[in-house]
């Protein structure tokens, strides 16, 4: 995105594509400013011998603490990209310690930091889950040397990660155990290798879904070793159709949860209490999270219900509704759950300090962002965006605040719709904002960029309409 320089038109640009958190002094969001008079930089050998050299600029207080910060690596190439901009007219040599300032990036990682403004609150290409404050400080404070193997009391081995578990296993009462592993597919992987490898699993065909990305369920589960009985319909399954299938080489009933479609009309579907007398364990994959019932989602599936109604193991992911960070919950029978748990596979899936630190504080915290959008009041929204299009519009911007409808996503409550608001510019905006030095994502709706709000945190409201106004194109934004 171009960002322009104040003053006449014809003033050359300054094109810098800075990441977050990079900043020039002087210049708060991250421009290098060319002078007033808009004079073009002197060219010549004398330009380019004033071009500061590399050890010089690496002894500016700014770029030397930007290697303790973010490598020696990251701040020289910074000032190489510096350099050559001088050389090749764009700045004068002077600017170039302030320049190699606004290119460094907010952090040594390749990931940025997104508002999410599509109105899907879990939305997987941005990480789904967005982590509360208490978690991410537990994460930070977990970065270092820490107990999570080790009884302090005593000073000899403790089980690993024991407070998230026990955590866990006090939000769901019903279940005996609880187990963590690296994601929701390793967890139902987990089950079926510990349970079923080279013997079959029986699952209704209306269940053998995709579960993003082209992993498919089935492949998934025959990798394990286990082989596939396949029962019923896609649009009905009957439990007289999974009786009729065990027989001494099952491993256990399998029951997944749809996730991210639905079939309706003439359909049937065995519920879980009709499948715990079948004599092999039931398990079942909610998978959004769920673990206790939500009043906004009546049909979304939960593990307590589903424990308190027989069945021997619940698994789900905790990056979804829960509102924690990736990772695959496994909740159940005291026993299965400890076999699963030696299992020699669950220590190639096992989690690290880290994610059982933002598990725990998850559990234990306060509401989660997701939890916070979940119930979000739509009239409420309506306020912000009334708000916020009111300012922007008052700076010459093209925009208007309208209804929106939100989505839960992740695969969780397929159908339901949240009633939102949103902000609606120009679709220009939506690459610009894109690309900006604060990047929004929004959506394309009938040819207008739309900035819902349900998965905006409030106080994210004015990093939004400064990346509004940061974007906006010639002429104002007017259609």
């Amino acid at each position: 995105m171009d960002q322009r320089t104040t003053g006449a038109a014809d003033r050359p640009r300054a094109h810098h594509d800075v990441r977050p958190g990079g900043r020039a002094a002087g210049a708060p969001d991250g421009v290098v400013r060319l002078p007033e008079d808009g004079a073009p930089p002197p060219g010549g050998a004398d330009a380019r011998r004033r071009i500061p050299r590399t050890d010089r600029l690496l002894r500016d207080p700014r770029l030397a603490a930007a290697v303790e910060r973010l490598g020696a690596g990251v701040v020289k190439a910074a000032v190489r990209e510096a350099q050559q901009r001088a050389r090749e007219g764009a700045i004068r040599p002077e600017q170039v310690p302030d320049t190699a300032v606004a290119l460094l990036p907010g952090t040594a990682s390749g990931l940025r930091p997104v508002i999410n403004a599509t109105g899907v609150l879990l939305h997987t290409n941005l990480g789904r889950a967005p982590l509360s404050a208490a978690a991410r400080q537990a994460v930070q404070e977990a970065a270092g040397p820490t107990d999570v193997e080790l009884d302090l009391a005593t000073g000899v081995r403790a089980r690993r990660g024991r407070s998230a578990l026990a955590a866990l296993a006090e939000r769901v009462p019903s279940a005996g155990a609880a187990h963590v592993v690296n994601n929701g597919a390793a967890a139902l992987a987990l089950a079926a290798t510990a349970l079923a490898a080279g013997r079959e699993i029986v699952v209704s065909r209306g269940e053998m879904v995709e579960i993003g990305d082209g992993f498919r369920l089935p492949d998934l589960l025959v990798s394990t070793g286990a082989r596939l009985r396949e029962v019923g319909t896609t649009n009905r399954t009957t439990p007289a159709d999974y009786a009729a299938a065990i027989g001494p080489d099952t491993g256990f009933v399998l029951k997944v949860h749809p996730s991210n479609f639905r079939i309706t009309g003439f359909t049937r579907s065995a519920r879980t209490a009709e499948l715990t007398g079948l004599g092999v364990p039931v398990v079942v994959d909610i998978g959004s999270g769920l673990l206790t019932p939500h009043p906004a989602l009546p049909g979304e599936p939960d593990a307590d219900t589903q424990l308190r109604a027989g069945a021997s193991l619940v698994t789900a992911s905790g990056d979804k509704l829960l509102g924690g960070p990736q990772c695959g919950l496994l909740l159940g029978d005291r026993d299965l759950v400890r076999r699963l748990a030696r299992h020699p596979l669950a220590r190639a899936l096992r989690v690290d300090k880290l994610t059982l630190a933002a598990l725990e504080a998850t559990l234990t915290g306060p509401p989660t962002p997701t939890a916070r959008a979940l119930t979000a009041d739509p009239a409420r929204l309506r306020e912000r965006a009334d708000r916020l299009a009111g300012a922007l519009a008052a700076d010459g911007i093209d925009v208007r605040a309208v209804d929106s409808c939100a989505t839960v996503g992740g695969g969780g409550a397929p159908g339901v719709v949240l009633p939102s608001a949103a902000l609606c510019l120009p679709e220009a905006y939506a690459a610009a904002l894109r690309t900006g030095p604060v990047p929004v994502v929004g959506r394309l709706e009938a040819g207008r960029c739309l900035l819902d709000l349900r998965a905006v945190p409030e106080h994210d409201d004015e990093r939004l309409a400064g990346a509004v106004r940061s974007a906006r194109p010639a002429g104002g934004g007017r259609a």
